[in-house]
């Protein structure tokens, strides 16, 4: 499998990212509901709130999987923030070339995939919300849109985080 791009400005996002102090932190409600509500509108068993530091892919949040954390280059969504303002849709991930040799896919948890990428008020893309079926598939608009605006909460969350922090 290839190694993922890595975005250009990787440790400034980095520095982005761990100023949240957000990653390893327990669960929160507020996280696992739009994950939920993202599964159930996407109609899909699977649905992430990724961060991505230097080597592993971070779950803050997830419905329809057991592990916390994956290794960065297995990680779909390391894909998702090369392009901070576009969602990445794969709506066959064994049919596209970037994706076909991931041991996700080949083993069936990823059929297809769809994540919007978090970005900060900065610019940097610190992850993604996710969502995943075992089959391919495509999203309809609505679901799309609806994924976007729940993306942008989990932002706003990030951002209140933070400022939850300075204000301790």
């Amino acid at each position: 499998m290839p190694k993922t791009p890595i975005p250009a400005n990787d440790r400034e996002r980095l520095d982005a990212l761990l100023s949240y102090q957000i990653l390893d932190t327990p669960s929160d409600s507020d996280f696992d509901d739009i994950t939920k509500l993202a599964s159930e509108i996407c109609k899909t068993p699977i649905s992430l709130i990724t961060l991505l530091d230097t080597n592993r892919q971070w779950f803050k949040s997830k419905v329809g999987v057991e592990a916390s954390e994956t290794d960065r280059d297995s990680s779909l969504c390391a894909h998702a923030i090369l392009t901070p303002f576009e969602n990445l849709i794969v709506e066959n991930a064994l049919e596209d070339e970037r994706f076909s040799e991931n041991p996700f896919v080949r083993d069936g948890l990823i059929g297809s995939y769809a994540g919007v990428p978090l970005v900060t008020p900065e610019g940097f893309a610190l992850g993604a919300l996710c969502v995943i079926d075992h089959n391919p598939r495509k999203l309809d608009a609505f679901q799309v849109s609806a994924l976007e605006k729940l993306a942008g909460q989990v932002t706003k969350l990030l951002e209140l985080h933070k400022i939850n922090l300075r204000l301790a």
